[in-house]
């Protein structure tokens, strides 16, 4: 599979799936060629409608879809199943598709990838897989602590890593839990010092309150600022983790890490779904719940990487 075209990653507007894609095209270690998918009105309609075809996909899409025909095919989410499922009609080529597609052609994938913590979706095609695929792997985390230890070295360690999300469609993060959240993770520093990023979903007030509960020495980067990421850097530096529990891929990302890795998810706050997968992280001892007030413990997981468990099975599957 020296070929370029052996692999295709379909790439649509939903950046999250994207990135599982590619994190699993670059675990398999092979060139591969991103096809970008963008959508028309029919894309709304259900997979059983749109089938195996191009329906719903527009023609500058359409126009990239042609020989020579890819041997594998990585996708993810249900609007891109129809397009792959086209492909294989093509081509013969394998399908590999990340989260349950829906019903209907659930037979044509050679594998389907889905979170554990999704539950329902059992059969000989079906792998399921703990938390998201994502990107993050050990030369991306020491290109980034080469980056970062320089400009992390004046503040005393231990150096304790906040990520943070916010306001999810149904949950809003309020500046009382974001306060909450920045008393807790101070308390775990004890002496160190706190590292938080913030993202596109933390809503001012709550930036506020939390940066407020947070006392000095700290490196705080807002999202909203700009400016450089420390992102990466608090993965691949940071002495212990705390992520807010309202993002699959961040909580992944984060037990990509083999820091400790503590998970800030008050009662009733996250989705069902959301609290199965941290039930799941915490009894195979990949993360722990951030405690109410104490200090840091000496423990370490293994790195979670679904990306690479996708991989290892699909390199039984290629030539």
């Amino acid at each position: 599979m020296s070929d370029p075209a052996a692999i295709w990653v379909l790439a649509d507007d939903r950046a999250g799936n994207v990135g599982q894609c590619l994190g699993v095209a670059e675990a398999l270690g092979r060139p591969f060629v991103v096809k970008d998918i963008r959508y028309a009105a029919l894309a709304k309609l259900p997979n059983l409608v749109r089938g195996a075809g191009l329906m719903g996909v527009s023609p500058e899409s359409r126009a990239g879809l042609t020989a020579p025909w890819p041997q594998l095919v990585i996708a993810a989410g249900r609007r891109t199943a129809p397009v792959a499922r086209w492909i294989k009609r093509q081509s013969g080529a394998r399908l590999v598709q990340i989260m349950d597609p829906g019903p209907g052609g659930r037979a044509d994938f050679d594998l389907l990838a889905v979170p554990r913590h999704d539950g329902g979706l059992h059969g000989a095609n079906v792998m399921e897989m703990t938390g998201a695929p994502h990107r993050v792997n050990a030369a991306k985390l020491s290109a980034a602590a080469e980056i970062w230890r320089e400009r992390f070295a004046a503040l005393p360690r231990p150096w304790v890593g906040l990520i943070v999300g916010g306001d999810t469609r149904k949950r809003p993060f309020s500046p009382a839990m974001a306060a909450d959240l920045g008393r807790r993770v101070a308390a775990l520093a004890q002496g160190g010092s706190v590292l938080v990023t913030t993202s596109r979903r933390t809503s001012p007030a709550a930036e506020a309150a939390l940066f407020a509960a947070i006392p000095e020495p700290r490196l705080a980067h807002s999202w909203a600022a700009g400016g450089d990421n420390p992102y990466f850097g608090l993965l691949a530096l940071c002495d212990a983790l705390v992520v807010t529990g309202d993002s699959v891929s961040m909580v992944s990302e984060a037990c990509a890490s083999p820091a400790p890795v503590y998970i800030y998810a008050p009662f009733g706050w996250v989705v069902a779904k959301h609290a199965h997968l941290h039930a799941d992280l915490y009894a195979q001892g990949y993360a722990k719940p951030l405690p109410d007030n104490g200090g840091l413990e000496s423990w370490s997981h293994p790195p979670l990487n679904a990306a690479h468990d996708i991989a290892a099975v699909l390199k039984d599957l290629l030539p």
